[in-house]
């Protein structure tokens, strides 16, 4: 199948909705992570979401250049033909991005699928994520309701962080602390900003104590129960039952009673990177620690070609990661759910 239409994209989240699961958001840096979460949707056979960070673009851009627009343009591009070949919907998309980054990435990217289907083409990527986290919530809203009237014209769906996520990712951190949780006035205030649904559609990321990178259990507190707390809010004053497509960040680490609370009360999405960045890495390393003598000429030894040729330790790497993949689905309920 090919990536998503914006259609089946509209499609791959009522379902999820109403089934009650969510889709693994994966982040790529390179074709060879994107073909091992190709991989581990169709062995699952799970729909899914492939999405670059603005490190991620940065990186995929060349160290030479470090365009960041030319990176995540090149991989959709590649995504595009090389998904045809997988039984599955895939759905592109653009994780976190700051204020002082849009105009060097979303802005530029919306603009790109704007001409494409100004043209009579699909959006290149399905959505797109404002991260305005670090804004005051006005702040936020205000350019949240700017960029949602651009992705709507595009084709694309807006993703929004209203409030913190803890931790780091590409430079933007949070400390830890109670800040870390979406009131249910935050939820109202964004539901009068964006609307719901009318004014195009969007995936909120809401805090519920959530963290990016790596941490131990008991470091951090999720609170996921919140999430039917800020939909039974907004549904109260507007009249709309279960009235936002909520996004989990931080889901690495998390344990299944926190995925299966948070898919009950109306997650769609879940972001995943930690996790599958140690499981692309695992198998490499101890291919290298195993293969010392054949990945490195020592003592003025020739090596073992077949041991550092980048396809011997990279099939290791994929089969790995694509079995995160496979896993992440089984968690959230997506697995076997793909659109027929």
């Amino acid at each position: 199948m090919p990536i998503a239409t914006p259609e089946v994209y509209n499609e791959m989240l009522d379902r999820a909705k109403a089934g009650k699961f969510a889709y693994p958001a994966i982040n790529v840096t390179s074709s060879q992570t994107l073909n091992a979460a190709l991989r581990g949707f169709a062995e699952a056979e799970s729909d899914g979401i492939v999405q670059i960070s603005t490190g991620g673009a940065e990186f995929l851009g060349g160290q030479y250049s470090k365009d960041m627009v030319t990176g995540a343009v090149a991989l959709a591009e590649y995504a595009h033909i090389i998904a045809e070949k997988y039984p599955v919907n895939i759905a592109l998309h653009t994780d976190h991005c700051p204020k002082d980054k849009l105009d060097g990435y979303v802005r530029p990217l919306i603009a790109l699928s704007k001409k494409r289907v100004d043209a009579g083409l699909g959006p290149l990527f399905q959505s797109h994520m404002w991260d305005g986290s670090a804004e005051t919530l006005a702040d936020n809203l205000e350019i949240a309701k700017e960029l949602l009237e651009q992705a709507r014209a595009a084709k694309i769906i807006l993703e929004v962080e209203i409030t913190p996520t803890g931790g780091e990712e590409d430079g933007v951190s949070h400390e830890i602390n109670d800040e870390l949780y979406t009131t249910v006035e935050d939820a109202i205030r964004t539901a009068e900003a964006l609307g719901l649904g009318e004014k195009g559609r969007y995936l909120l990321a809401a805090s519920f104590g959530n963290v990016h990178g790596v941490y131990k259990p008991g470091n951090v507190v999720l609170r996921p129960e919140l999430l039917k707390q800020l939909s039974d809010g907004v549904a109260a004053k507007f009249g709309k039952a279960s009235p936002f497509d909520f996004v989990f960040h931080g889901g690495s680490g998390s344990t299944e009673q926190e995925i299966q609370t948070a898919l009950e009360n109306g997650v769609v999405k879940m972001n995943l990177d930690t996790d599958t960045q140690y499981a692309f890495t695992r198998p490499v390393a101890g291919h290298m620690f195993a293969n010392y003598d054949g990945v490195l000429k020592v003592d003025g030894e020739v090596g073992n070609k077949k041991a550092y040729d980048p396809r011997t330790w990279g099939k290791l790497a994929e089969a790995s990661m694509a079995e995160r993949v496979v896993q992440a689905t089984q968690n959230l309920r997506s697995a076997g759910n793909k659109i027929k």
